[in-house]
């Protein structure tokens, strides 16, 4: 991912990411949205959606101008508006170490700048890039929102099964990546079969990501995450990585509020039944089908780096949650 981030071409296109993404989340006729809506802007994150948007565009062999630029903001602009309404579901006081809007001002203004964030992407891919980038980005939202109840309906649900939480996974995080990865494309000219092979490493990609993150939260050091280990688990957010060893054979302890020595326990159970090992070699299958799914990209780095990206964030979660065993081969 550092690499990914780091390219040059990308750097200089994400500088003009920010510089949009400021402009947008800054123009409400209300101070106090511009304010607050600023506050989830200059959070940072390393901008990973629009990063992939631009990249699209390269290895397509588009330019990142106005429009990909746009795009790209708009991209991140929603995902920071799910993220205020995520704080909001969640009752949370602190992300990355800084009070959520929610704790700073109040469950009603947090939740109407979510709701700000998300309908300005929306106009600004209409107007200043086109219909079809803005009926992609409205149909992302609306599945962030399915993707949100379905997480949401299963709380506390013992019985929830792995198909379940990759439904609620596929709307709430993948549809986005997949969304940035389409809206480049459509930008880039890209013919149909190379609109949906980018569609679906973005998808592809966008479950990996997130059943790494839920691996993180049961795995790394609270340090490292900035909250307790286990909040998932503690909220009754029974993530893939828990249902993946469960269905192995592995705890029986769920079904109910859990305190924080009881979350312990679980937590080292699932690690001594082999939670990380399964997991990883989910998502090593899920990479091997993101890359497979790449059409004939153009520009050979920005070609590379999104070839590389699914294998390289692997093996730099295996390297946090502590197992060797990511092989290096599944590109080379």
């Amino acid at each position: 991912m550092d690499q990914l981030i780091g390219s040059p071409a990308i750097a200089r296109g994400l500088r003009d990411v920010e510089d949009r993404i400021g402009r947008l989340g800054g123009s409400s006729a209300l101070p106090g949205i511009n304010a607050g809506a600023g506050r989830i802007i200059s959070a940072g994150g390393k901008r990973l959606r629009p990063a992939l948007t631009l990249a699209t565009a390269l290895a397509l062999g588009r330019t990142p101008n106005r429009r990909v630029v746009t795009a790209a903001a708009c991209v991140e602009l929603i995902h920071a508006g799910s993220l205020v309404h995520d704080d909001l579901m969640d009752g949370a006081t602190e992300r990355r170490g800084a009070r959520t809007l929610n704790a700073e001002l109040g469950d009603g203004k947090a939740l109407v700048i979510g709701d700000f964030m998300l309908a300005r992407a929306g106009l600004a891919a209409i107007t200043a890039v086109s219909r079809p980038v803005a009926e992609v980005l409205a149909a992302a939202v609306v599945e962030l929102a399915e993707g949100q109840y379905l997480e949401t309906a299963s709380l506390y649900d013992p019985h929830r099964t792995v198909e379940a939480a990759l439904a609620s996974i596929r709307g709430k995080t993948a549809a986005l990546f997949r969304a940035g990865c389409l809206v480049a494309a459509i930008c880039a000219r890209a013919t149909a079969e190379e609109r949906a092979g980018m569609a679906a490493y973005g998808e592809r990609f966008g479950l990996i990501f997130q059943i790494l993150d839920d691996l993180l939260d049961l795995t790394a050091p609270s340090g490292l995450l900035g909250k307790p280990a286990g909040q998932d688990l503690r909220h009754g957010v029974y993530t893939l990585p828990l249902l993946l060893t469960r269905d192995a054979g592995a705890t029986g302890s769920l079904g109910g509020e859990l305190t924080g020595e009881q979350v312990e326990e679980v937590i080292r159970e699932l690690r001594a039944a082999g939670m990380v090992e399964l997991t990883l070699e989910y998502c090593r299958g899920l990479a091997a089908d993101a890359v497979a799914a790449l059409p004939v990209l153009r520009h050979g780095e920005a070609a590379a780096l999104l070839y590389g990206l699914p294998t390289a964030y692997l093996r730099q979660v295996s390297e946090i949650v502590g197992s060797t065993s990511v092989g290096c081969d599944l590109l080379e």
